[in-house]
């Protein structure tokens, strides 16, 4: 008689951050507990009110529920990163769902290269299932690379659709806590960097996203604009960080979620300079190079 060989740990464990989206984060279980490569999953939810606990604890019992009492934003994933036990953590919204294999794909470029902090899915955008618009921004990065990087470098992240190293994840703070929710993710993507970690953008990691109509896309630019003049603030040269507010400034659409976004801004000057620690010139070097591309992307027009 044979013993079956005991399965091994997966090296991932999935992350799904959710707020009174009790349909959405259903469907999204539903797909993410039955992949080929499923890993463990943590929900992450945000004080719903709307009966997701309950539904998570009766329709899904194998997915360990974090319920937390308030809407922390983005620090939910932090929370949800402290329990963690594997090496890697896949960030999942509760719109996104990571396609048969790109579990298994994240985890091998990460085993393969231990100075890989986060690797970058490519997005697909459902009902057609078209390019996320911030695709020609991470597939044609010009931030420079060493050849062995098995993707391009990049210095952003969208967080639904990344695998970070739990190592560097946790060496940086994760995200902000003053930043809540919008744009969170250039912050942590710059600290990755100038502590000399690599992020990157693979495009054999497919994830779907069948966005939520439950938004308030307004708050969420103007969160959006705030937390981006913050990041130059806290993390670009002085001369960089005025150019670049002046352009998002310019390009913004000129009404109340603005003038709202930049007071809001203005009024953390004392948290920004006790916090604010410029990135090394060679990080600095790859923003640059990014402007360029930035100014053309769709993904980066503040509307709404």
């Amino acid at each position: 008689m044979s013993v079956a060989e005991p399965q091994k740990p997966s090296p991932v464990t999935v992350v799904v951050m959710t707020y009174n989206r009790c349909a959405e984060l259903r469907k999204t279980l539903a797909h993410m507990t039955t992949l080929p490569d499923r890993a463990p999953i943590i929900v992450a939810d945000n004080g719903s009110g709307d009966g997701t606990t309950d539904m998570v604890r009766r329709e899904f019992p194998q997915v360990r529920l974090l319920a937390l009492g308030d809407n922390l934003g983005a620090v939910a994933r932090n929370r949800a990163v402290e329990l963690v036990t594997s090496p890697y953590v896949a960030f999942c919204d509760d719109d996104t769902r990571w396609q048969p294999g790109a579990l298994t794909v994240g985890a091998a470029v990460l085993d393969a290269h231990p100075t890989i902090g986060s690797v970058t899915g490519k997005c697909l955008v459902a009902p057609d299932l078209v390019e996320d618009p911030i695709t020609p921004e991470f597939r044609d990065s010009p931030v420079p690379g060493p050849s062995w990087l098995p993707g391009p470098a990049v210095l952003g992240v969208m967080a639904g659709l990344t695998m970070f190293r739990v190592e560097a994840f946790r060496q940086v703070g994760g995200f902000c806590e003053k930043m809540w929710l919008g744009g969170e993710e250039e912050l942590l993507a710059l600290d990755l960097a100038a502590a000399g970690w690599w992020t990157m953008w693979n495009e054999e990691m497919v994830i779907h996203h069948e966005p939520s109509v439950s938004r308030d896309a307004t708050r969420r630019r103007q969160l959006g604009i705030r937390n981006t003049l913050w990041t130059l603030w806290l993390r670009r040269p002085v001369r960089s960080a005025a150019r670049r507010s002046l352009v998002i400034l310019r390009s913004a659409p000129k009404d109340r979620a603005t003038a709202a976004a930049l007071l809001e801004a203005l009024r953390s000057t004392p948290w920004v300079l006790r916090h604010r620690r410029v990135v090394p010139d060679t990080v600095e070097a790859g923003l640059v190079l990014l402007e360029e591309p930035q100014s053309r992307s769709k993904a980066r027009r503040y509307i709404g």
